[in-house]
């Protein structure tokens, strides 16, 4: 397997956000900022690297019966020292993140990737897959949260400029349901693109 056909898939054509539609909580829960999205990408990022690389260097090992236990724990293992990186030297991303950092532990994205690639593929390969999944996840959680914070917030990297009185930010896309809203407009995009393309191309042949 090429290792362009596996960012083209991690980040393109298997997005795990934008086709596979997993790992939705942490996307739509910590993308009130451009810096929290980014945050949480790159955390996500190293854990599901380093969770792949270790699954595929031990597959042989580990007895099918007890395969995911012990993907868990793996997983478990880096979301710690992760956890306790960001604790100890960035204190406001931690709080801002919260809950979801532990999260990382049972999202769908990492355990998708331990089962369905590192299980059964070389180490190589499973940290270019890890990178490529981590990168579209980032890419999409931080174009969600450029809008969220531009139109939700009127700021952007923290640094306000809607605070006059006749333009003022859209509150509710800085909500719960602004993020559902706003994430499925991203999608309709996506889609309508990608057919446009798979159009395209079929016509060219």
């Amino acid at each position: 397997m090429s290792i362009k056909k596996l960012f083209k898939d991690g980040i393109i054509k298997n997005n795990p956000v934008l086709i596979q539609l997993v790992g939705l909580c942490s996307v739509l829960g910590v993308s009130t900022s451009v810096i929290n999205a980014l945050g949480m990408g790159i955390s996500l990022m190293v854990v599901l690297t380093l969770s792949n690389l270790v699954i595929s260097l031990l597959r042989n090992f580990i007895p099918d019966d007890i395969r995911i236990p012990c993907y868990i724990v793996v997983i478990a293992t880096f979301v710690t020292v992760v956890d306790m990186v960001i604790k100890a030297y960035l204190p406001p991303l931690y709080d801002a993140l919260g809950i979801f950092i532990p999260l990382i532990v049972v999202n769908c994205i990492i355990l998708a990737r331990a089962e369905g690639f590192a299980s059964s593929h070389g180490p190589l390969v499973s940290i270019m897959d890890g990178i490529a999944n981590g990168i579209g996840y980032t890419v999409v959680i931080t174009i969600l949260a450029f809008f969220r914070e531009v139109l939700g917030a009127g700021s952007i990297f923290g640094y306000e400029f809607l605070s006059g009185e006749t333009i003022k930010p859209i509150g509710i896309i800085a909500q719960a349901p602004g993020s559902f809203i706003l994430l499925g407009c991203i999608l309709a995009t996506f889609n309508f693109v990608m057919s446009r393309k798979e159009k395209k191309a079929k016509e060219d042949n």
